[in-house]
């Protein structure tokens, strides 16, 4: 599925000096159809009251679907940009870590879109996103 063989190494730099780097978000799997990361609840991610903030989570959906989308187009020809994003928040976290699975539900030569699941630390889920991202060329 993806264009090139990527690695963790590859991927986990891209977050330098951007907002994925800001929040703490750390790439962890690579797999055939799908791109796993996480993201820490804390002082970065949270909202007044305690608990992730709504747009962190989006965050890390859009950074999950935007670099698997990337990976999946020749980058010295094309570039993948964000077109819509929704989410819902199903359960709230207050520590830890969330990690959100990345999965493609359309991968075509126009336009993608991309599922993530977030889960929390003891594994129940937290929120779904969708995210559609446009391919262009350069």
């Amino acid at each position: 599925m993806w264009f090139e063989k990527y690695d963790l190494e590859m991927l986990n730099g891209l977050r330098n000096a951007n907002m994925a780097g800001h929040l703490g978000i750390e790439f962890l799997e690579i797999g055939d159809d799908f791109l796993k990361a996480r993201m820490p609840v804390d002082e970065r991610t949270k909202q007044a009251f305690g608990i992730l903030h709504g747009g962190a989570s989006c965050v890390l959906s859009e950074t999950l679907g935007s670099v698997a989308a990337w990976m999946c187009i020749d980058p010295n020809k094309q570039r993948a940009v964000g077109v819509e994003i929704n989410a819902n928040h199903i359960r709230p976290a207050s520590e830890g870590f969330v990690t959100g699975i990345c999965k493609p539900i359309q991968v075509g030569r126009s336009l993608h879109i991309w599922n993530t699941e977030i889960f929390k630390d003891d594994g129940k889920l937290s929120c779904v996103s969708r995210l559609t991202v446009a391919i262009r060329d350069k």
